[in-house]
């Protein structure tokens, strides 16, 4: 017996078939389509204030006793000077498409500004400025003996990266981004690591196997080579020795001790890991408090008469402290990357005195002047921002220090 199928019967099976994929796989395609376009320059914007709504993520509940700092408007210098040249604040805030900025000084908000999209019940995506809160819950741990010390080797915790690239080296140099893992963080290469990796978080992958794929290139801890995939790393020493997720974590040691006033959200992949490089999504006015917490050495200091020390005092001094010669500050360091000085996924910026500042990709910050009791968070979703020769990230720091000037201390 012969089957005759008709062409319109060939067509409907097809159409039936596809209908059944995107049921099945819509959310992958939405995340896919969003990681695609996600720095478009009509798109980025918007993006950046929804990430926890296009991916996966988990929530970290508001404080149930939220902390509100004292408000003391004062206006902003006019100009700042970058390489002996005057530049508009308003036209920078302007032309780096700012989101947010937010200026605390002695325990009060002196400045607050949102622009474009963005408002201050909005959490907006951090990308690398996570990677300092994770630092935080480090030292945490470590306090609380979740974790020896950082001289064992990342294997100690996480026996899954035995054979891969993390095999052996030791923790410490995770922490100060100098593993010697081969990896490419040139967000313009549509084929380099960390766009793979983004492409592994749109199809909600197991950012676990990633990182057990990566390779060794260098002897650990000689190099400073900013490597993100080291912040996923110390995530999984995280998870493995606490034994509990990192959201929960970060909301029982810091969001609910802290008086964090909204809501987070934490990017994740299927299997409910979070993306420790880069995923949190926060409010402006609560990364400032995590900026506030910093600039006392760890310890909550609040208007409230409080004070508690939530993060070791000395882990703190020792995660803005670059320990050895490739994590030093300057231009012609043959054994960095960076012009700027690195500690434990801390950044001390070139030519500080006692600055230091967690920083993302597309212009966000945590900008800390400890001596003039100032915190600097700015938000941003500069579609540029890879332009090397635009010089953002050294235009942002003279930005931060004429702030910080200008609100000096006499």
């Amino acid at each position: 017996m012969r089957i005759r199928i008709s062409a319109q019967g060939v067509v409907l099976g097809f159409m039936l078939t596809l209908l059944i994929l995107i049921s099945l796989y819509r959310h992958n395609i939405q995340r896919l389509s969003t990681a695609i376009t996600l720095y478009d320059a009509d798109k980025i914007s918007h993006n950046f204030l929804t990430m926890y709504k296009a991916f996966d993520a988990t929530r970290i509940d508001a404080s149930v006793k939220p902390y509100y700092f004292a408000v003391n408007y004062q206006p902003l210098p006019k100009t700042f000077e970058f390489d002996g040249e005057l530049m508009s604040v308003e036209a920078f805030l302007r032309d780096s498409q700012s989101h947010g900025l937010m200026v605390i000084k002695a325990g009060e908000i002196v400045s607050e500004q949102y622009f474009l999209e963005d408002k201050a019940e909005k959490q907006h995506i951090s990308f690398s400025v996570a990677k300092s809160f994770v630092s935080a819950l480090f030292g945490i741990a470590i306090k609380e003996g979740y974790i020896q010390n950082i001289e064992q080797s990342v294997t100690d915790y996480v026996p899954e990266l035995i054979g891969s690239g993390y095999d052996g080296v030791r923790i410490k140099d995770v922490l100060q981004m100098s593993s010697g893992v081969k990896f490419n963080e040139d967000y313009g290469d549509f084929f380099s690591d960390i766009n793979r990796f983004s492409r592994a978080i749109a199809f909600g992958t197991s950012l676990d196997d990633f990182c057990a794929s990566l390779k060794r290139e260098r002897e650990p801890g000689t190099y400073h080579h900013y490597v993100s995939i080291d912040t996923q790393v110390l995530g999984m020493i995280l998870t493995r020795a606490t034994g509990t997720s990192l959201s929960e974590y970060l909301s029982q040691k810091i969001w609910q001790p802290l008086g964090m006033q909204d809501t987070a959200y934490w990017l994740a992949d299927d299997k409910g890991m979070e993306l420790a490089l880069g995923g949190l999504n926060v409010t402006l006015r609560d990364y400032a408090k995590f900026g506030w917490l910093y600039l006392h050495q760890g310890r909550w200091l609040n208007a409230r008469g409080e004070s508690m020390q939530i993060v070791p005092q000395q882990w703190v001094v020792d995660s803005i402290t670059p320990d050895a010669n490739h994590l030093q500050a300057g231009e012609n360091n043959p054994a960095s990357s960076s012009a700027d000085g690195y500690g434990y996924q801390w950044w001390i910026p070139a030519g500080a005195d006692d600055e230091f500042m967690a920083k993302g990709i597309y212009g966000q910050y945590i900008y800390i002047d400890p001596d003039q009791e100032l915190v600097i968070v700015k938000n941003s979703a500069n579609p540029q921002y890879t332009d090397n020769a635009q010089r953002w990230g050294p235009k942002h720091v003279a930005l931060f220090r004429a702030i910080s000037q200008n609100f000096a201390i006499n």
